[in-house]
């Protein structure tokens, strides 16, 4: 399925959240938004375990339900301001295998085709780490300075504009060999030895983190399911050109 390296899905949840109460467990169309990480994850075809890694053990109870596995983290991980990397450390000691592939269930409209992609990419480019981004053309300010075009020229087309790379977080991997070692040497090791990015598409780059959110992606969701999303109309008065 994968060659001879072990490559394991982690699904991270918290039953907390500041900006949105128990996110992972708000409905989009009747089903968790947890469920559709899961669901991409099996998709993908190309993990040997699926785990979800959770402070709560409600999750156990989610775990089952979608026939996956679940770790249940020590309670002292599950606050707000536990660090990605902590998270990350924790559970390669405890599920040991070769890569170990963050799919965030706050990204539910990633599909399996686009998670076997970025894992593929991972893999063929001999990478260490890896984070997915979106390619943004847009004129872009650093600290209130110019990032990407300049002031003393005429203004740059966005086409012609280098993208800026935002961070999506849907998927992020690691070697996990590298990353217990540099993390043991120094106390973080999210951007280990050969660092890659990934970008995604667009619908990947749409992340849950408020009650506004949660309703974009269903409506997204229910557009794609119908094929409404694939429609595109014009007023009349094109027809005259």
């Amino acid at each position: 399925m994968n060659g001879k390296e072990t490559i394991i899905a982690m699904i991270p949840a918290r039953i907390g959240s500041t900006r949105l109460p128990m996110k992972n467990l708000a409905l989009i169309n009747k089903e968790p938004l947890i469920s559709y990480a899961i669901k991409a994850a099996k998709a993908s075809g190309v993990f040997d375990r699926i785990i979800i890694n959770a402070d709560d053990k409600i999750f156990g109870d989610i775990a089952g339900r979608y026939g996956v596995e679940f770790y249940h983290r020590p309670v002292e991980l599950g606050s707000s301001s536990t660090k990605s990397d902590d998270v990350v450390y924790d559970f390669i000691k405890k599920n040991p295998g070769d890569i170990v592939c963050w799919v965030n269930p706050t990204s539910p409209l990633q599909t399996g085709e686009e998670i076997k992609n970025v894992v593929t990419h991972f893999q063929k480019e001999s990478l260490d780490s890896l984070i997915t981004v979106m390619n943004q053309q847009v004129h872009a300010n650093f600290n209130g300075k110019p990032l990407n075009y300049k002031t003393n020229e005429l203004f740059a087309q966005t086409q012609d504009l280098m993208p800026v790379e935002l961070f999506v977080y849907s998927i992020m991997m690691w070697r996990t060999s590298l990353f217990t070692k540099i993390y043991d040497r120094q106390g973080h090791a999210f951007f280990i030895g050969r660092v890659g990015f990934y970008p995604v598409s667009r619908l990947s780059s749409i992340i849950i983190k408020r009650k506004e959110d949660l309703k974009l992606a269903e409506f997204i969701l229910n557009s794609l399911t119908d094929g409404s999303a694939d429609k595109l109309e014009y007023d009349p008065i094109a027809g005259r050109s």
